[in-house]
Order: C-alpha cells, then structure tokens, then sequence
C-alpha cells in the first residue's frame, strides 16, 4: 500500500490526504449488532485531514472567532429536568478510572459529569491543555464541530466516508491494520490494554490522549483512525431495532444520551438528537468496548462533549490530485 499524495498548503494550513472513490464493503457481521450487515456502498473521492484537529487548531478558531463552544455555555434547567441542581453548571463527562472491578452494565461507575471541563480544560477545572498542543482536541460537541469546520470552509465527514478512509484501503478487515487487534504484540493505536475500567497496563505509553500521529498510519496515510478519540460525523444515528445500545459512550450526568432502541429524532425521549461517532477512543479496551476498528460505531447526543470525542474534517470542493 502507498500513502495517497497531500493537498498543497493553503490558507487554512489544512494538511489533507486524498482518498480515493471507491466501492466498499461496509460494517461488520463479527462483532457488534449495530455494525450489521455488511453491506456494499459507493463513495466518492475526497479529501480528508490527515490527523484528528488538534488543541492548537482548534485555539486558532477560537482566536479568531472568539466561539464559545457547548461546554462552557450556561445550562437551562429546563433541558435536564432530571440533573442534580449543583450539575447545572457549564461542563462536560471526565472519565474517572475505578479502584478495582466494577458492574460493567453502570456507566456511572467510571463516568462523571464534570462542571467546568471544557476543551481549555478537559479533565475538569484543575486540568490544562498546556503541552497538548498536538492533542487532539476534546470536550466538543457536535455543533463545536461543524462551527470549526465552516470556519475552515470544510466539513465533517459522512460516517460513509469517514470509514471508507479508515479502512484504507484494506476490504474486509477487522483494523485499520489487518485482523489482529495487536499482531506480534504490537500497539497500533492509542487504547486501553488491562481490564476496563480500572486495570490500565499503559502498554501503549500514554493514559489519556496522545500527540496526533504518534502510531502508524494507515495505507492512505491517515493517522489516528483508530483510538485516541472518537471522531464525530455528519451522520444521524440509525440502528438495527434488534441491536441494543451500549458501550464506552453513554455516561452519567446531565448531557447524557436517552437509551433507547432504536433513534427516532421526533421520539418524546429523545431530549436531543443523536449522531454517530467513529473510530473508538483511548477508553476502548477488548473486555468491554472492542469499537477502535473501521465498522465500529456508537450514537452519541449531539450536545455532550466529553474528555474522549473529538473530529477531523473533509474538503469535498477541491479537485483531485494531479
């Protein structure tokens, strides 16, 4: 496999990897239930970030706009008509790693709503971004997202798109890499090795998130596809009704996704509407959330931002290369 050519520098300081159009076999039968059935789609070519957008590119946004993302704006009481009054503060979920083994089926055992977490602060107000320059940025929602990405004249992928580019190229794989989640031993991605969430081996060398393009990338040049954060796409969630939903992204406290069957944007329950993250976190470990591969999806409510969801863009207007 060869790295696909890079866009020419622009004013943006975008650094872009062209994928190119394809048909694909997309999803999975092996693992989860939402990544069912595999499925053959068409997507056309496009360009993609290379990495995921990063603390630094997201400051220059911000310096430029003076935006202030979901996290750090005031809450209404009236949306979280459930939350504790002292968690009506702008925030955002921090995950908090348990003492020892905990009930995998209560989220709240490692997630917790966190007032002032923000992307300036991801871990809570005591935390910094200082040195995280090359970090992927966190703490966004979905409408921080797509804000960053018009500014840029950009937008955020299709989950189409967004998995066609991280297969890269390989069909019908488990990983970015190949079958095996670790071959020879090797740590591809930035993920939880130990038992979730309280054993964390640090195998990889990083606890939280890593400075992007710290592991391979993938055969169209693209790093971090898998693990580090989740990346958001443009997509509304849709599920299979016989699929259940789970996993590493339904935490605890006021900006929480209603758990549901199946995603109706209409349904009573559904406080707010859910679209669908990619690519598995630094969280994902094999015990519990085997989800740092291409089919790999979860739905996520469109104003949670936590300290494990990020994005990269996709530019659809420029023209291919050569």
């Amino acid at each position: 496999m060869t790295t696909a050519p890079l866009a020419s520098s622009n004013a943006a300081g975008e650094d872009l990897v062209w994928v190119p159009p394809a048909t694909f076999a997309m999803g999975s039968n092996e693992f989860y239930p939402e990544e069912r059935p595999v499925r053959n789609v068409s997507v056309d070519g496009l360009w993609i970030d290379r990495s995921p957008v990063t603390n630094s590119q997201f400051a220059a946004f911000v310096a430029d706009t003076a935006y202030v993302t979901v996290a750090e704006r005031p809450l209404r009481p009236e949306d979280y008509p459930d939350a504790l009054p002292e968690l009506l503060f702008p925030g955002g979920l921090v995950f908090q790693k348990a003492d020892g083994p905990v009930d995998l089926h209560d989220y709240s055992n490692w997630w917790a709503y966190v007032p002032g977490a923000s992307w300036r602060t991801p871990r809570g107000p005591d935390s910094t971004i200082e040195g995280l320059d090359h970090h992927p940025v966190v703490q966004v929602a979905a409408e921080d997202a797509e804000a960053y990405a018009t500014w840029r004249g950009a937008a955020l992928p299709t989950e189409v798109e967004w998995e066609h580019a991280a297969r890269g190229g390989l069909e019908g794989q488990a990983f970015c890499w190949g079958d095996e989640p670790y071959p020879g031993g090797q740590q591809l991605a930035n993920t939880w090795q130990g038992e979730f969430p309280w054993q964390d081996l640090g195998l990889d060398g990083y606890e939280h998130t890593s400075p992007v393009g710290s592991f391979p990338p993938n055969g169209y040049g693209l790093f971090d596809m898998a693990g580090n954060v989740w990346e958001w796409t443009n997509d509304w969630w849709q599920q299979s009704p016989t699929a259940t939903v789970g996993g590493c992204c339904a935490p605890n406290g006021p900006r929480t996704p209603t758990q549901v069957d199946s995603f109706d944007p209409n349904a009573p329950l559904e406080q707010f509407g859910r679209k669908v993250i990619k690519g598995g976190s630094h969280l994902c470990a094999p015990n519990y959330c085997l989800r740092f591969r291409p089919a790999a999806r979860q739905p996520e409510s469109v104003e949670t931002s936590t300290c494990h969801i990020g994005f990269r863009c996709v530019r659809r207007d420029l023209p291919p290369p050569g």
